[in-house]
């Protein structure tokens, strides 16, 4: 922890004399700067080049969900947004954590907060969000290791020396759930403000048994300096809930794919009392932006987090035998403890040289990430759950089957050129170098160590053609790796400490057209390739397999904005045809090969408006096909709607209606026997106020 303090400080103080020498007064009430949006349209992206960019000039695909959207479809998880973003597909993260799959890669780990690594497995809240951005593709050269699929980065609300304004809401739903949320943004002096975000909510769905709540703060200082912007945040996260892992499958006909067993919807398949997650976190965040000179930026982030995470759960562990029949079942509990400690630092300049103009990005990054994880395997009165008479069996839990501790330090240092040939062709290439190095034990029996050092070089690179100002045509290619230790790095075997790390490589060609200054259309045309790839096991849940070689072709188009001043949407639809390579025809798990989303909001007049949404998947195997009877989901299609009221101007209501017409479907699952029912028609009513 010491050198980890110095780090800390010299990052922080590297600044200081530039400042004292060079601050001058600063008429800017905005303190720092998280990125431009009108209504549902994103204009720019702080994070997708780690430089304020347009997005119309990134080369890569980039979904941006903003808070008007997010209050406008009442989400209150990363699940609730991602679903109407096609191309990412929602995964069950066996009741506990916040798990996606992105262009056919499966992580709980490509998570970010402001660009900075947010890696541990637990569910993430909104409350105190501007915005949710998905960067699709490998994205090393900016996050590092993983992002293999592409990630997704929460960008926090900031701190406003405007005006003071305060803010909240209050929302129940048809099945008891309930919430309430308040935002406080106080001006301290023309240069200082304070935001305080709070929440609490409590939880409850249409599955029996299910309940918990969830309850978080976020007080966040920030501070003109004149040249130098300073923002101190700290976050307090309480997390309590049953674990769910779903229904099973059931056979079907002989030599065809199991489906998800039905009539079910509600039935809680677990111990009442028995299954349970928990998790209470404490982030520190201090951010310092400013300008060392004319047209040279420096900014660093300081990010320490402290997790405290179990999960106990009882699940099906394989198909019913029959519509009446029985259910195998298995057990384990699980805590796990995390430290993080992140530092990451970056120099942007612009600069032409001649009639070239470039803007240079250079940037370090230093993180050291402490775990802890246990495993108990459960023991139950009944191995079997019969679904004619169900009694619930109870379970007792046994000696250690897993217990290790690991640390992880990693080094990166990046370079990026965004290069413009004058009004016409832009060029984007760099280099990341990272050094990734984990050291463990494996306290079972005799003690294991084991311990392994990665060096890796990630490229990127994107060429830009801009025929108007307001189209771009692009090419990219950008690779990423994932160690073997995996993106929670619990434990390593010997055989794992010897192979080589997963490599993920993007090819991408794609346009991007502002009709409007505030509306798009993007089309992007991709292949990810994985080598050296692993995936969980669908025979066994707590380990992985070797499969070798996948690739992920697809197409994805998408519309954001105002189609007239009334109306706004955001949709699109994604192609994907995600396979085992060299294997006939294996299709990877949870990738439906067409998704389309669309989400419409239109105002009648300055108090009422409507809202109307359209969520399609096709049919998805919920794990890698390894069989010919490995679960598949059925297609499904869903409606939402709502309905928007602003009594005057401080006061506003609304009510989403989600499912309206009722549809029998199964949103996502964990595997082949753990999966996710959709839930009935219901309606979330939410109001508002503001001062």
């Amino acid at each position: 922890m010491k050198s980890k303090l110095l780090l800390s400080a010299a990052l922080l103080a590297f600044p200081t004399a530039a400042t004292a020498a060079e601050a001058e007064s600063d008429d800017s009430r905005t303190i720092i700067v998280t990125g431009k949006a009108d209504g549902y349209f994103a204009e720019n992206s702080v994070t997708a080049t780690k430089t304020d960019t347009p997005l119309i000039d990134v080369p890569q695909t980039i979904s941006v969900v903003t808070r008007e959207r997010l209050d406008d479809q009442a989400q209150h998880s990363i699940a609730d947004v991602l679903r109407y973003v096609p191309g990412t597909t929602i995964g069950q993260g066996e009741g506990n954590r916040d798990q996606i799959t992105l262009r056919g890669q499966n992580t709980t780990a490509d998570f970010f907060l402001d660009g900075v690594r947010d890696d541990v497995q637990y569910y993430r809240g909104l409350y105190n969000i501007e915005r949710i951005e998905v960067l699709k593709g490998p994205f090393a050269l900016i996050f590092g290791r993983g992002g293999s699929g592409g990630i997704i980065n929460r960008v926090q609300k900031t701190p406003s020396a405007e005006a003071l304004a305060i803010g909240g809401s209050a929302s129940v739903n048809t099945f008891g759930a309930w919430d309430v949320m308040a935002d406080i943004n106080a001006p301290i002096s023309g240069n200082a403000a304070f935001r305080l975000n709070a929440n609490y909510e409590s939880l409850d769905n249409h599955r029996d048994f299910f309940e918990g709540e969830r309850y978080a703060i976020n007080p966040y200082f920030a501070v003109n300096l004149g040249q130098w912007q300073l923002g101190l945040s700290y976050e307090y996260v309480n997390d309590d809930r049953v674990t769910d892992r779903g229904v099973p499958s059931i056979a079907t006909a002989a030599g065809q794919p199991n489906r998800p067993i039905t009539g079910y919807r509600d039935t809680f398949i677990g111990v009442p009392g028995v299954n349970r997650a928990g998790l209470e976190a404490h982030i520190v965040k201090a951010r310092l932006d400013g300008e060392l000179a004319e047209n040279l930026n420096w900014s660093t982030t300081l990010l320490y987090g402290d997790y405290d995470k179990y999960y106990t759960n009882v699940f099906a562990n394989g198909a019913a035998t029959g519509q009446t029949g029985t259910v195998a079942l298995s057990s384990y509990t699980d805590p796990t403890t995390r430290q993080n400690f992140i530092a990451q630092s970056n120099l942007v300049w612009d600069v032409n040289f001649g009639s070239i103009g470039n803007k240079i990005l250079l940037g370090l990054e230093y993180g050291d990430q402490d775990s802890t994880n246990q495993r108990r395997n459960g023991t139950l009165s009944s191995s079997t759950l019969n679904l004619a008479n169900i009694v619930y069996p109870t379970v007792t839990f046994g000696a250690l089957a897993r217990n290790t501790e690991s640390d992880v330090q990693f080094f990166s240092a990046y370079a990026q050129d965004q290069i413009s040939f004058g009004a016409h062709v832009d060029l984007v290439v760099g280099l990341r170098y990272d050094r990734f190095e984990i050291k463990g034990t494996d306290l079972v029996g005799t003690p294991r160590p084991f311990a392994r050092t990665d060096e890796k070089v990630s490229p990127r690179v994107g060429l830009i053609l801009k025929p108007r100002d307001n189209i771009s045509v692009y090419g990219s290619y950008s690779r990423s790796f994932l160690p073997r230790s995996g993106d929670q790095f619990l434990t390593m075997s010997a055989t794992q400490q010897n192979l080589a790390p997963e490599r993920f490589t993007n090819y991408e060609v794609g346009a991007k057209w502002d009709i409007r200054p505030d509306l798009n259309v993007t089309l992007a045309l991709f292949q990810l390739d994985r080598t050296n790839a692993t995936t969980p096991d669908p025979n066994n849940v707590t380990a992985t397999i070797n499969v070798g070689e996948t690739r992920t072709k697809g197409v994805e188009l998408a519309l954001t904005g105002r189609i007239t001043p009334n109306w706004q949407v955001s949709g699109g639809y994604t192609y994907q045809d995600a396979q085992l390579r060299g294997n006939g025809f294996v299709r990877l798990a949870q990738v439906p090969k067409h998704q389309f989303a669309l989400w419409n909001r239109y105002d009648f007049n300055s108090s009422v408006g409507a809202g109307i949404g359209v969520i399609h998947q096709s049919s998805q195997f919920a794990a890698i096909r390894t069989s010919a009877t490995t679960t598949r989901l059925p297609a499904f299609t869903r409606v939402d709607a709502a309905l928007f009221f602003k009594a005057n101007e401080r006061i506003e209501f609304q009510v989403n209606v989600e499912n309206l017409l009722d549809e029998s479907y199964f949103s996502d699952a964990h595997n082949n026997n753990n999966i996710t029912p959709g839930a009935p028609i219901n309606a979330r009513f939410t109001a508002r106020v503001k001062f």
